[in-house]
């Protein structure tokens, strides 16, 4: 269950090709990558930096993934997500999860993502023309992730 925060890019083909390391188990990968947007809430984007707190990012995202491992039959998940400044384009995020079958690859990455999204402690401020500004969560982020609970409610 490998965890990295890094700043620098990765390639998404040697990670599968690591994660699955020749596991004859592997039936299914199920992989998700995050970019870079040039426009959000119709303002143009040039630059975003990801802010994190290390460590405790770390933590989370290891919860996370011990969560997934909970739900769904998986052996394996891996998650990197990128630090610091970003253009359109960048990749942000990559999240990847084997299986046996690819139902439980497939739910167990969308969840893994869906819960990063509200739990991994990351900020993120956009560089617009009209100056930088601090993201703030998203409602839809809320929904997605409680779509997971029995009483349809998101747990940060």
């Amino acid at each position: 269950m490998p965890i990295r925060i890094d700043t620098a890019d990765f390639d998404v083909g040697r990670e599968i090709d690591a994660l699955r390391a020749g596991d004859p188990r592997v039936g299914a990968v199920a992989a998700f990558v995050g970019t870079v947007r040039d426009v959000n809430d119709a303002a143009a984007i040039s630059t975003m930096t990801l802010e994190h707190y290390p460590g405790m990012t770390e933590k989370a995202l290891a919860a996370i993934v011990d969560e997934a491992r909970a739900r769904f039959d998986i052996l394996d998940a891996l998650v990197i997500h990128r630090v610091g400044e970003l253009r359109p384009i960048d990749q942000i995020v990559f999240v990847a999860v084997t299986s046996g079958h690819r139902g439980d690859a497939f739910d167990a990455c969308r969840f893994i993502m869906d819960f990063l999204k509200i739990r991994a402690p990351f900020w993120k401020k956009e560089v617009t023309a009209d100056g930088a500004r601090w993201v703030d969560a998203r409602e839809s982020d809320d929904a997605a992730a409680a779509q997971w609970e029995p009483d349809g409610t998101a747990r940060r």
